[in-house]
């Protein structure tokens, strides 16, 4: 499993960054290889990427979120395993840090080589620009959920 990690400061604050992220179907605007996000409920979505040519499609299940704080998900079924959160940090009230974690276990030759060439890695880095240029151009989150996801939760994993 590749372990991916990256953070960007926002000029928005904390609770811009984290409403926005929360907003999921936005996702293609800024994840490059997104198709679509489809949120099934507070918990659940489905993606559908696209990245060299492969196309995937896969459930993730947040396990834990807590408003202005962080977002943790894992992929659940489909062809994609992963794991990851995001986390909000607040530096002033107009600024924010904005971290992301992914665990990914590429599958196939062609994921394996570009892992090991450092594409998964330079795609999150780019995501996070454009998140970043996303939501300062904005103006403010398309959205928001402020709900509260704890491990544990009927229907979390223990």
């Amino acid at each position: 499993m590749s372990t991916v990690k990256e953070t960007v400061d926002v000029e928005v604050p904390v609770h811009t960054a984290y409403n926005q992220w929360t907003q999921f179907e936005d996702f293609p605007n800024f994840m490059e290889g997104v198709e679509e996000v489809t949120q099934l409920d507070d918990r659940h979505n489905h993606w559908t990427t696209k990245i060299g040519g492969v196309r995937r499609e896969f459930d993730t299940e947040i396990v834990d979120q807590m408003p202005d704080d962080r977002i943790t998900w894992r992929s659940i079924g489909g062809d994609s395993q992963q794991r990851g959160s995001v986390r909000f940090q607040r530096l002033d009230d107009l600024h924010t840090r904005v971290e992301l974690t992914m665990d990914v276990e590429p599958t196939g030759a062609v994921e394996k080589g570009g892992d090991m060439l450092g594409v998964i890695d330079r795609r999150v880095k780019g995501d996070l620009r454009r998140f970043k240029d996303y939501i300062e151009h904005r103006g403010g989150e398309s959205g928001a959920w402020r709900g509260r996801i704890r491990p544990g939760d009927p229907g979390a994993p223990l």
